[in-house]
């Protein structure tokens, strides 16, 4: 994994310096360029090209190199921006990491046991936890159905695009909704982009729903924090931020219920 990565670090680096000049706050390339860099740079290539840009948009930080040419209080992001196109883009960091702070809230695990043996990665696993104990219904307060999983899509512009899990919802005054997921387990990090993509996908597909974005993340001890975002004028910001810890129904007392009682409700709408 280390070569991996050293590999990834020259390949991305010789790319990003061939289009950076002094000033810009984006740079663009081409997916076929990783595999020429490799060639010239004479690296064994990768056998998914694509994991080098996942590799750098959600596990590892981009080389000093790299993150140095960054405008004052910005920092690099990649971008799809078209068919087999990419885009380094300087925005206003934004941290999508849990709260170590936030209150926790217990809730009696609904996930089928076989499901949770046969569970094949760990955001499959999250995405499964989420659907049996309708933690979307309980975090914006909605009826919500999960519609499609990994729904693929061009989107004019960005080029295609995945989102991990689609939801649609319906509240007690009638308003459709759309709530597009991205899940991350491991070592795996949230990330703006994948929001973006997951507005402009909703807005591409659902023009007709409210669009509200969530993140899920594995926390240790098996506590999950979901984020739920939306889009506005100032781009995506967050509406909030709540940790469930699933656990057996016994192991929640009356003491941590009363507790819950207390809590002043924050409807999302």
């Amino acid at each position: 994994m280390k070569n991996a990565k050293n590999r990834y670090i020259q390949i991305i680096e010789r790319i990003f310096l061939s289009h950076y000049s002094e000033g810009n706050e984006e740079v663009s390339f081409e997916r076929d360029e990783l595999a020429k860099t490799a060639v010239e740079l004479g690296i064994r290539l990768p056998k998914n090209l694509g994991d080098i840009i996942y590799s750098f948009r959600y596990r590892t930080a981009l080389p000093d190199s790299i993150r140095s040419k960054a405008p004052e209080c910005r920092v690099w992001v990649i971008r799809p921006a078209g068919r087999s196109r990419y885009c380094f883009a300087a925005v206003a960091p934004i941290d999508i990491v849990p709260n170590p702070l936030l209150a926790e809230t217990k809730i009696p695990d609904s996930t089928p046991g076989i499901v949770e043996m046969y569970a094949l990665s760990d955001e499959q696993a999250l995405l499964a936890i989420v659907r049996y104990n309708r933690l979307v219904d309980i975090l914006t307060g909605i009826a919500c159905y999960s519609l499609q999983n990994h729904l693929r899509s061009y989107v004019k512009g960005i080029g295609q695009v995945e989102s991990d899990e689609i939801y649609v919802g319906l509240d007690s005054r009638g308003v459709h909704y759309v709530f597009p997921i991205q899940a991350k387990g491991g070592s795996d990090k949230l990330n703006v982009v994948q929001l973006e993509q997951d507005f402009a996908v909703c807005a591409a597909k659902f023009p007709n729903l409210v669009c509200n974005a969530i993140a899920a993340q594995f926390m240790k001890d098996d506590l999950i924090a979901l984020f739920l975002f939306e889009m506005g004028e100032r781009g995506i910001t967050l509406l909030h931020e709540k940790h469930y810890r699933l656990v057996p129904a016994a192991e929640i007392s009356k003491e941590e219920l009363l507790t819950y009682r207390s809590r002043l409700p924050k409807p999302v709408h």
